[in-house]
């Protein structure tokens, strides 16, 4: 499927490295250096792995609290988005997130990536950021696509809730909304569906997908 996505506010610079272990990746050879990302977002994740990058850092925090600027919500989304992909692949990634106040639980919602190294906004900001770090593991919330419909599986709220879309228009939006869309450009009635469910995050006038496509099964597909 192709994507539409929403235009990148800057070049994107990451540090990589080709292990996950922090004092490996401190051995000659086992550092990428600063990686800048030429590929469209939804091939990025694939380009920082044939690269042979296992663990990145992202530079500067990414601030939710600060993305009524259209610009700087497309940055935000473009970094929101690789981190998932990357977590879809399994690939350590260092990152420090801002969010709202309101809703308290809102990190929640990102659960599924990877944990970041801090963690601001939550009345409890210590407490959060333990909770997702003790309660993380990979396919914690991931759609994949069938013959005919896609299925989400969502575990971020302990248990699974399962939802599987046949209608064509909501494979569409999916794809729509896999790298952040305008909100208008969303049918009214799916867009509220996705938002009711929180399948869906909305960053100043973007919406963009949260259930990431798993490309590294970490056991049976059927047990997933």
């Amino acid at each position: 499927m192709t994507s539409t996505a929403a235009p990148a506010s800057r070049p994107l610079t990451l540090h990589a490295w080709r292990d996950y272990d922090e004092d490996a990746c401190t051995l000659p050879g086992m550092s990428l250096g600063a990686v800048d990302l030429t590929a469209p977002p939804h091939d990025q994740a694939a380009e920082l792995w044939e690269l042979g990058a296992r663990r990145v850092e992202f530079t500067g925090e990414i601030d939710l609290t600060a993305v009524d600027d259209p610009a700087e919500a497309a940055h935000a989304v473009r970094r929101l988005c690789l981190i998932r992909d990357l977590t879809a692949r399994a690939v350590l990634v260092q990152w420090q997130l801002r969010l709202p106040p309101e809703p308290d639980d809102g990190w929640r919602d990102l659960s599924h990536l990877q944990p970041p190294r801090t963690l601001t906004g939550p009345a409890d900001p210590v407490a959060a950021l333990a909770q997702w770090r003790n309660e993380h593991y990979l396919c914690k919330c991931l759609w994949r696509q069938g013959p005919g419909f896609v299925q989400i599986r969502d575990r971020r709220w302990g248990e699974l809730r399962r939802f599987t879309a046949e209608e064509p228009e909501y494979q569409e939006a999916i794809t729509q909304l896999s790298y952040g869309t305008p909100l208008r450009s969303v049918p009214k009635a799916i867009a509220a569906d996705f938002l009711e469910e929180r399948l869906v995050s909305r960053t100043g006038p973007l919406l963009w997908w949260l259930p990431y496509r798993v490309n590294r099964w970490t056991q049976e597909a059927m047990a997933i």
